[in-house]
């Protein structure tokens, strides 16, 4: 069954919209279960959380790079490694493949419809569209929610005993919205409290004013869990840089299925339905064939040129051989033309020379033959390349080594 790739700008909501499809599928497939006694699907999510692969792998920055890391992109190929290797364990006409990773890449894409164009299974693209000014708003959301989970956390550590009351009075005052009045507390203490409640001041005037899209702040949602990570700022911004949109001309981008971040259920809805109809229960027109390069050549010998090209040359040098004897120097030596009975084949004839001729001379022909008849690997199915063509060739070969010896 088909492969279904989810690719967008990092933080657009790409998880989201794979786990909607996944509880999509699932309800779709118990359903068509319902009727039959056998369930015809297998669905399958994979994701960077499914295999515990960290957000740091797509880090490129070397001063980021664990020490026990070749490079700073070699915990990227690991990590695609992986993924590949995860689609391609499961990947068959019975399973449901859902791959919720970045996907940005043009040839990582090209590399994944290979392998399902080789599995002679049906291939898609689902693309979420969301503005950068928003992604990168829900990834400052994230950061800044990180940064208040810590801060919380520092703040529920018990205090020492030895806190005094000028320091809580301090505290309480920068705390405040108002200014702290100078006639309440000691000058040192008023000064950096004052200092403490203009630094204040100026973060929530920052915060208010540097909004992703410089107009209003993005509130994660309920969808979004506390557990979800976020991408350091450089490294954000790095892999929209990279990011490779697809394009629906080239045939390892398409079918491709768009989704906004701000799309109604109803509108989702149509696109999971859209996905059903086209790429799982009807078939693409075009029949689904995998490279001939990467096809595993058949072991059947009939099949296989390099070893008919062997064995019906080794044939012919047995039967020379064996006839010569009965013939004598000089004679014919009747061969079938197909290497079946001579009664029932047309027969080739060698016309041997007048000297006897030895198997050092014969295998000595016979690999120049073979060598100057190579390059018909891979054209097994022409008809002139047969295995009667080879042993007509390779009688006339004789023939014509045979007459120069006269």
């Amino acid at each position: 069954m088909p492969l279904i790739l989810i690719t967008g700008l990092p933080t657009s909501g790409k998880s989201t919209r794979a786990a909607q499809l996944y509880n999509y599928l699932t309800e779709r497939i118990a359903a068509e279960s319902s009727t039959s006694s056998s369930s015809k699907f297998r669905l399958h999510l994979i994701s960077d959380q499914s295999l515990s692969i960290s957000r740091s792998v797509y880090d490129l920055d070397p001063a980021h790079t664990p020490a026990h890391v070749r490079s700073a992109n070699a915990s990227e190929k690991d990590a695609r490694a992986a993924l590949y290797g995860a689609v391609k364990r499961v990947l068959s006409p019975r399973d449901i493949v859902i791959l919720d990773t970045l996907n940005y890449i043009k040839g990582w894409r090209y590399q994944l419809y290979c392998e399902a164009k080789n599995v002679q299974t049906p291939f898609g693209l689902v693309q979420v569209g969301c503005p950068v000014a928003r992604a990168r708003g829900v990834n400052e959301a994230r950061i800044r929610r990180q940064e208040q989970q810590g801060q919380n956390d520092t703040k529920d550590e018990p205090s020492t005993t030895t806190t005094t009351t000028t320091t809580t009075t301090t505290t309480t005052a920068a705390a405040g919205k108002a200014p702290p009045k100078s006639g309440d507390l000691h000058p040192e203490t008023y000064q950096q409290s004052h200092q403490n409640w203009q630094h204040k001041q100026f973060e929530e005037e920052e915060e208010s004013t540097t909004g992703p899209d410089f107009e209003q702040d993005i509130t994660l949602g309920p969808t979004d869990s506390p557990q979800d990570p976020y991408l350091p700022r450089s490294n954000w911004e790095n892999l929209v840089f990279r990011y490779e949109e697809p394009n629906p001309m080239s045939r390892w981008d398409s079918p491709l299925f768009i989704l906004t971040w701000d799309d109604t259920p109803t509108d989702t809805q149509k696109v999971f339905d859209q996905i059903w109809d086209e790429v799982i229960v009807n078939k693409p027109q075009k029949l689904i064939r995998a490279n001939k390069s990467t096809v595993q050549r058949d072991k059947d010998p009939g099949g296989d040129y390099l070893y008919v090209l062997e064995k019906e040359t080794q044939d012919i040098v047995k039967r020379i051989l064996e006839q010569q004897a009965e013939v004598g120097e000089g004679g014919v030596v009747r061969l079938s033309r197909s290497g079946g009975k001579e009664e029932e084949e047309e027969m080739l004839e060698v016309e041997l020379p007048g000297k006897k001729v030895g198997l050092p001379q014969l295998q000595r022909y016979r690999r120049a033959f073979v060598a100057l008849n190579r390059g018909g690997i891979g054209l097994e199915a022409v008809g002139t390349l047969a295995a009667g063509r080879l042993r007509e060739s390779f009688v006339g070969y004789l023939n014509d080594a045979f007459e120069k010896e006269m």
